[in-house]
């Protein structure tokens, strides 16, 4: 194994550290979660990026998921580089923003009218927002181990009893904002159950990953989902669907479509900009006919629809509309899971494996993950080495035991052997 060297990258980190809190401008950037000083990316190219020092790596972090095409994939650049020279921002309507939104509608018919804004977060607090305004109720369900965003609602950890409210995980996040959420297990029906029979009345909406995916990849048990969709309905609660890692991953129509269930909003991400800032919520056209200025619900940006976003996201979709890229994503997903769960079992090593299309994840526990609490029996500082020790060897994983990874269209079946067998190198030092 070639020896690397990471100086530059220290370098910068030291410098960084001077501007922002923790060195970053993202907490799981700073690697506490697998120690170390984070190395600096320079640029990317298909399915591998290098750092500032020159290190290559094979890389499954895909800016959390939206590179599906990869990196800087020839069609998004040109159609970037386009808008760019015709301005970057505006503030006033482009026919971009409607081609895109079309698109959008193509793939998630759920989705009758949208709203463009500039981050997930932005989409999952603004869907939040138009619940509220609509069915005017004030709760709302959310499952513990999901995350939409840094919303202040939403930033809650479970009360005493499962039908509680809850009280706020993070400081500068008001108890009374806190109170209006319930967190409940994900993957638990029957705490929805008493929850709704509970507090029905009171609740606005369930907002739920449907595929949880940022404490690893949790896949929905089975009738999870529909059973969901059963309960809102009876109660009159708005279902919505946090599709910001999901969508146009798991499936062109994201996991709506894989499962077969209809949220009444939908929230997107980064994807439908080709890994540019951007966000969509959405969902029917009497429930988003409450945002303004045709409702009451306020919501503006400067930046919503921003053309370069736009044109980014254009390219995006139309290469994703002929689905024949799923069918790569799903060979490549399968063959690198089933390789890497191979090289665990080569050395002994407990791990299990979940996976949904071309996300997945790698706990280092020798029980089947289905729940948060499964997930918090895998051995974080053992993912750590392993983390390390895959990055030493030119394979940059999620810097953390409780994020996914990530397959593209541009991962070539070279790169998946390689990365397998750089798995079997760095499992057997686990055992040291």
């Amino acid at each position: 194994m070639r020896k690397r060297s990471y100086k530059r990258s220290g370098a910068a980190f030291k410098e960084a550290l001077r501007h922002f809190p923790g060195g970053v401008n993202s907490p799981v950037r700073n690697f506490a979660g697998v120690g170390g000083t984070p190395v600096f990316i320079a640029r990317g190219k298909g399915s591998h990026v290098w750092d500032v020092d020159g290190n290559e790596y094979i890389d499954y972090l895909g800016s959390w998921g939206p590179l599906i095409l990869g990196h800087a994939p020839a069609n998004v650049v040109k159609a970037v580089t386009t808008a760019l020279k015709n301005g970057s921002s505006f503030g006033a309507p482009t026919l971009l923003e409607s081609e895109l939104a079309g698109l959008v509608k193509e793939a998630f018919p759920s989705i009758k009218k949208m709203r463009f804004v500039s981050s997930g977060t932005e989409a999952t607090m603004s869907a939040i927002r138009v619940a509220r305004g609509f069915t005017k109720r004030d709760g709302v369900v959310k499952f513990i181990g999901n995350y939409h965003g840094h919303v202040d609602g939403l930033l809650v950890q479970a009360g005493s009893g499962l039908a509680t409210f809850g009280v706020p995980s993070s400081p500068g996040v008001p108890a009374s904002f806190a109170q209006n959420t319930i967190a409940i297990p994900y993957n638990n029906l029957d705490a929805v159950r008493t929850v709704c029979k509970a507090k029905g009345k009171e609740i606005a909406c369930i907002i739920v990953e449907p595929v949880a995916g940022n404490v690893g990849v949790i896949p929905p048990a089975p009738g999870f989902l529909a059973g969901l969709r059963e309960l809102t309905a009876k109660y009159g609660i708005v279902l919505i669907f946090d599709e910001v890692i999901t969508g146009f991953r798991v499936a062109f129509g994201g996991a709506q479509e894989l499962y077969g269930v209809t949220p009444d909003m939908t929230c997107l991400g980064k994807i439908i900009g080709g890994g540019l800032p951007v966000g969509c919520y959405g969902g029917r056209e009497d429930i988003m006919n409450c945002v303004s200025p045709v409702g009451q619900v306020y919501q503006a940006g400067t930046l919503s629809g921003n053309p370069l976003a736009m044109a980014a996201g254009v390219a995006m979709l139309k290469t994703l509309r002929s689905r024949t890229v799923y069918k790569k994503l799903e060979a490549m997903s399968a063959k690198l899971a089933d390789g890497l769960a191979e090289s665990a079992r080569k050395a002994g090593i407990a791990t299990s494996y979940t996976r949904v299309g071309s996300m997945m994840s790698m706990f280092f526990t020798d029980r089947p993950v289905k729940t948060y609490d499964d997930v918090k029996t895998s051995d974080a500082k053992r993912y750590a080495r392993y983390f390390h020790a895959m990055l030493r060897r030119g394979v940059y994983f999620a810097p953390s035991q409780f994020e996914a990874a990530f397959v593209s269209a541009a991962h070539a079946a070279a790169d998946i052997q390689k990365t397998v067998t750089l798995s079997e190198e760095a499992m057997l030092t686990l055992k040291r």
